[in-house]
């Protein structure tokens, strides 16, 4: 089984994505940003320039290729569940990145995780993000995403304990086959 988690910067990913790992029998994180940082420190600057004015490594088409690429080598690799955080807020990118992994593994599930903008900045400023740097400037861009287009499976986090999340999140993943 493949879990996507997505979400804007602060709905909750990464601390839900260590929960199911707790949760998860022959689970294991993978996080596409590492990918991304990969990228970005090897490409030299006029391609970046050419393929990502932004500077968001999600443009770069060889991000999304790789990124399916690892995973079905992980799973093929070491044939565990993936925990999949990512946030991804252009529909193409979801929809290629979604059947990649649908093709790797039929059981491929997502979740996009939500919460309001008030509830956002106060966990980027929790966790110490400085007010103003780009998980910020993705907040806007993120929620009107995920209410313009359909992004699957909605999960709030606004309000919600995380254990709540989790186990929502568990049940509809309807198995329990592989929890610990």
């Amino acid at each position: 089984m493949i879990i996507m988690l997505n979400g804007a910067f602060g709905a909750g990913k990464t601390t839900v994505a260590e929960g199911l790992l707790e949760k998860i029998d022959d689970s294991m994180l993978f996080d596409p940003e590492i990918v991304g940082y990969m990228l970005r420190s090897m490409l030299p600057e006029d391609i970046k320039r050419n393929e990502s004015k932004s500077g968001d490594f999600q443009n770069y088409e060889l991000w999304r290729v790789l990124t399916v690429d690892t995973a079905k080598r992980l799973k093929d690799k070491y044939g565990k569940h993936l925990i999949v955080p990512m946030t991804l807020r252009v529909p193409a990118y979801f929809t290629y990145i979604f059947n990649g992994l649908k093709e790797i593994d039929d059981e491929t599930q997502h979740f996009c995780l939500q919460a309001s903008r008030k509830t956002i900045f106060k966990r980027l400023r929790d966790r110490g993000e400085e007010e103003g740097n780009w998980c910020f400037q993705q907040t806007e861009k993120c929620l009107h995403a995920y209410e313009e287009y359909d992004f699957g499976e909605y999960i709030q986090t606004e309000d919600v304990e995380i254990n709540e999340v989790i186990s929502s999140i568990m049940k509809k993943l309807n198995t329990t086959s592989f929890q610990k």
